[in-house]
């Protein structure tokens, strides 16, 4: 059998990670080094030239996109359809665990997938039955304190409470919510996974049968998993099963919402023969930008250990622009896109990287003044736009009555003449009574015990549901999506709106039929309505954003990581702000900026401008920074100081600094001078004019700054 197509498009280390012989292996695939194209290459080395059936293949990654696109690349690969191989995310495989083992999980057969803003509106329908004050009792908090805990593999009742009594109360919302879905057949995000795992522990029958079907287990982006998700990982494993990770501990970021970077170091200790692989060929970005960030991660001292190098070209220096302000960071930006365009470069080349969403303002000011085309990446994607969420609400509520989130959500949308009074009354009953709040307005509504009004509102309201479910039952998908849209009345609502506003939510519900007109089930032996709604929910738990236009791409650094782009402007190189003040005597969290830093400089293919301020107005106050250590931790000889205010400059020439001045307003160079924050200190340099006159001094405590006259206080000693 020929396998030369599988190994030839390979560089030697990609090679020898595809063709790796039979046992565990730890890829380390640094970043722009075809780690993708690796796993690929793995999968159908392993059915093409080991015989290995796709049926025993599993292959787990973080986002549905990229699931579909490794499906996509492996079919392309073999040419052949992949019948029979799981490829999903960690959300997605363990959904399809639970809905063929729904039994042995202790759910229904029909249960409900709760996404994050729906989980939300129940928490806070939790507080309520308790009586507690949401000020006090923050819901988002609740909701991070039952995520975590579900993320680390614990149960409320195996907490203990301690003495603190705050710790009793979130525990005593945990046990309240919990008995809640269990009693609604509703399972978030975090359930999936914990769920999972409890069904592969705890029934030895299932957990051989995937055992024994598995064979080879492999993972993308394994930096990024939690405790729960490696725990499964460990079990579908087990004593026979291959495991093929793939990471790179320099990327883990999202230590924040659960990802241990600690897993990709246990491996070795769990899995004692594994064998460690490095791809440290990049073929996204120049030499010298990997040669700055090889220098700055290298500061970290829990690593594994990798240097990233190119046989491109070294390219240009690392641009570092000390801006006076944040007004003046953002006119920088606004030149450079000007002077690249120019050269016949396009909007959706350049990205412009922070730390914190607050930092987009004043750029997005800047370039909506300029008339610069830009789109904030993160906006709200498509299922998680309103009049989406609502039509999914109907969609449940019409299969399954006693979601109750679905209930609330839409038991008043359209309005109905449904008050919260009402609602009040009915969520009162249903939680003294332990039933649905459908069942609470049944039984209110027999009993007599709602106003007339709000009755016949509600009898109507179920009498619509009832039909729609019985209208639906023999129509296609997108047939049964266009019937509960019309008789909602969701469609005669917005098309009453006026505006752009209206007509773009009109579009959203059309495009809503068009997703489901190409809707495939990856399990015919489901109910096509049942799946697409988790699909949906899925889908909006997601992290990837859609397609752009041509224009310049705003993003947070969180928010690059696996993107990529030839000029690259990261703002707010400042101590304070990145890193971030919580890490200063954090050294974990210290070293997870500098891996985001990281991650941020190897996004650039070829330019790269690292920008700080020496005054920023921030959180409500005026802020004199120190440059981020981030900066001192590159080599000078990889970098170009860019002095302020300089004409646009073409490709390869090199800036001038602004010539020195003698004096500005009475201060000169090698003056005493005093200032009521940083204390004494003595004149170092003059520049610039009008409102930009700048003076730079060397104060005793603080060191060098550069302050703007016009707002620096200073005075002469």
């Amino acid at each position: 059998m020929d396998i030369s197509s599988l190994l030839n498009p390979l560089n030697k280390a990609q090679r020898e990670a595809a063709a790796a012989p039979p046992g565990h292996h730890l890829v380390l695939a640094g970043a722009g080094s075809g780690k993708t194209r690796v796993l690929v290459h793995r999968m159908a080395w392993l059915i093409r030239s080991q015989g290995i059936a796709p049926v025993n293949l599993l292959a787990v990654t973080f986002t549905n996109k990229a699931a579909g696109e490794m499906r996509g690349r492996i079919e392309e690969l073999l040419e052949t359809p992949a019948g029979g191989m799981w490829v999903g995310t960690f959300h997605g495989i363990a959904h399809r665990l639970l809905r063929a083992h729904w039994q042995e999980a202790q759910l229904p057969q029909d249960f409900q997938i709760l996404d994050s803003e729906d989980q939300y509106r129940l928490i806070r329908r939790i507080l309520q039955n308790l009586n507690l004050d949401e000020s006090r009792w923050p819901p988002r908090q609740a909701q991070w304190f039952i995520n975590s805990h579900k993320d680390k593999g614990l149960r409320p009742q195996y907490l203990e409470e301690g003495t603190n009594p705050h710790v009793r109360q979130q525990i005593r919302i945990y046990h309240d919510y919990q008995s809640h879905c269990e009693r609604s057949g509703l399972v978030d995000f975090a359930e999936l996974l914990l769920r999972a795992h409890e069904l592969l522990r705890d029934h030895a029958h299932v957990l051989q049968h995937y055992q024994n079907r598995f064979t080879h287990v492999l993972v993308d982006e394994f930096q990024d998993t939690n405790a729960i998700q490696y725990a499964w990982l460990r079990l579908l494993a087990g004593h026979q099963g291959e495991l093929f990770i793939v990471g790179d501990d320099d990327q883990s970021i999202y230590g924040w919402r659960g990802a241990q970077i600690e897993n990709i170091q246990q491996l070795s200790r769990d899995f004692p023969t594994i064998r460690t692989l490095r791809l440290e060929q990049n073929y996204r970005s120049t030499g010298v930008i990997l040669a700055a960030a090889n220098a700055v991660i290298a500061n970290n001292t829990e690593r594994l250990g990798k240097n990233l190098w190119t046989e491109s070209e070294d390219g240009e220096p690392i641009k570092i622009y000390q801006a006076s302000n944040e007004r003046d960071e953002a006119h920088f930006i606004i030149e450079r896109i000007h002077a690249w365009k120019a050269q016949g470069g396009a909007g959706s080349d350049i990205a412009v990287l922070y730390r914190s969403n607050a930092q987009s303002r004043i750029v997005e000011a800047a370039l909506v003044e300029a008339g610069i085309p830009y789109r904030v990446h993160g906006g709200l994607r498509f299922f998680e736009r309103a009049e989406i969420k609502d039509a999914l609400a109907y969609l449940h509520l019409v299969t399954h009555q006693n979601n109750d989130s679905a209930f609330e959500r839409i038991v008043n949308t359209p309005p109905r003449g449904i008050g919260e009074r009402t609602l009040s009354q009915v969520r009162e009953y249903a939680q003294q009574t332990g039933v649905s709040l459908w069942q609470a307005t049944i039984q209110l509504a027999a009993q007599q015990q709602l106003p007339a009004r709000s009755a016949t509102a509600l009898r109507h309201f179920h009498s619509l549901i009832e039909h729609m479910a019985t209208d639906i039952m023999e129509l296609s998908l997108p047939a049964q999506i266009e019937s509960v849209l019309d008789h909602s009345g969701l469609l005669n609502h917005y098309r009453k709106g006026r505006g752009e506003k209206s007509q773009s939510r009109l579009d959203n519900l059309k495009e809503l039929i068009n997703a489901a007109s190409q809707f495939k089930s990856e399990d015919p032996s489901l109910e096509t309505l049942s799946e697409f709604l988790a699909h949906a929910a899925l889908e909006s738990g997601g992290t990837q954003a859609e397609g752009w236009e041509d224009c310049v791409q705003l993003m947070t650094l969180h928010a690059a990581k696996g993107l990529e782009f030839p000029l690259v402007f990261m703002i707010g190189m400042e101590e304070g702000l990145f890193p971030s003040p919580q890490t200063r005597h954090e050294p974990e969290r210290l070293e997870e900026e500098r891996r985001l830093c990281y991650v941020g400089m190897t996004r650039a293919q070829r330019h790269l401008y690292l920008i700080y301020a020496t005054r920023r107005w921030l959180y409500g106050s005026d802020n004199y920074p120190q440059p981020s250590r981030f900066l001192h931790e590159i080599p000078t000889e990889l970098t170009s100081e860019q002095r302020p205010r300089i004409d646009i400059i073409h490709s390869g020439s090199v800036p001038r600094p602004t010539a020195p001045v003698s004096s500005i307003d009475g201060f000169r160079i090698g003056q005493r001078v005093s200032h009521p924050k940083f204390g004494e200190g003595v004149v170092l340099n003059l520049e610039g004019k009008d409102n930009q006159r700048r003076i730079q001094v060397n104060f005793t405590q603080g060191g060098a700054k550069w302050l703007v006259v016009i707002y620096a206080n200073l005075q002469i000693i």
